[in-house]
């Protein structure tokens, strides 16, 4: 599968993908139609079609600094029951890409959980004579205490079976450190809270070197969201606030030299932010 890596100052962050698709996220975003997208000139070729679809992405992304690997979100996962059909049951290279990579699931230190929705936590877990055991045995697993909190308490549906798979069980193994909005991972890596998505939803900010970069997380799922920051997704748990939070992040980074890295966004997946008239662009 396509992978990125990108280096700011001393540290590296490798993206390894395991679903890359065109079509379908007009479902999450529901404000962004095809004609609508279509008006954004910047879209195509990367990030849509010339009919307007939008193309999407779900994949780690693997912070290596001088003493640290950080594993940030873990896709879907194999053999996972799920509702979404084109989710369930899936059979992916995942972790024979993630080798070809260089990285040895024994030798990740952190795993990093942006938040909890199913396709951020699926290799959390990996299914081994029909127990779901963690795929990163020797790391620790690190989980917004807040965002922890409220789905244990409000986990219903498809989200209950997410955390009963993919999250419970690396809590019950003891490998889970629960974490602030704030917390500083290592050196040059940290949390920065970008609420509305979820509850406690975090993006990871890098500083290595005088360079900086962000992994946004699910704050924005999409790049056409930097040319609409109104458009909320329709599984954002507060819209109002994550169109806020857009609006923030975005007024604060552009035209600034941090390279910002998209959770879901298609290859080239990374690029710079520009002030564009009344809105933003991604400059890849």
């Amino acid at each position: 599968m396509n992978q990125g890596k990108w280096r700011i100052g001393e540290v590296t962050v490798t993206r390894v993908v395991e679903i890359e698709a065109t079509g379908g996220m007009s479902q999450i975003i529901p404000d962004a139609t095809r004609d609508r997208v279509k008006d954004i000139p910047w879209m195509y070729p990367h990030f849509a079609d010339e009919n307007g679809r939008m193309r999407g992405s779900i994949h780690a992304l693997i912070i290596e600094t001088p003493d640290r690997t950080i594993v940030v979100d873990t896709c879907v996962g194999n053999d996972k029951d799920r509702g979404n059909k084109a989710w369930n049951q899936l059979q992916t290279t995942f972790l024979d890409d993630l080798a070809n990579a260089g990285y040895d699931p024994d030798g990740v230190d952190n795993v990093l959980c942006t938040h909890l929705h199913v396709d951020h936590v699926g290799w959390n877990t990996m299914l081994v004579d029909g127990k779901w055991v963690p795929t990163f045995p020797n790391a620790r697993y690190l989980m917004g205490e807040v965002e922890f909190e409220h789905w244990k308490s409000e986990g219903e549906g498809q989200q209950e079976a997410v955390m009963a798979d993919s999250v419970l069980p690396v809590f019950d193994a003891r490998l889970v450190d629960l974490v602030s909005t704030t917390e500083k991972i290592c050196d040059g890596v940290s949390l920065m809270p970008t609420a509305g998505h979820t509850p406690g939803h975090v993006s990871v900010m890098i500083e290595s070197q005088g360079e900086t970069a962000m992994i946004t997380g699910d704050f924005i799922h999409h790049p056409c969201q930097f040319a609409h920051p109104e458009w909320s997704a329709s599984v954002d748990t507060d819209q109002v606030q994550s169109a806020r939070t857009r609006h923030e992040v975005f007024a604060k980074y552009a035209d600034t030299p941090i390279l910002i890295i998209g959770t879901h966004f298609h290859t080239p997946t990374a690029g710079h932010l520009k002030r564009d008239g009344d809105a933003y662009r991604l400059d890849v």
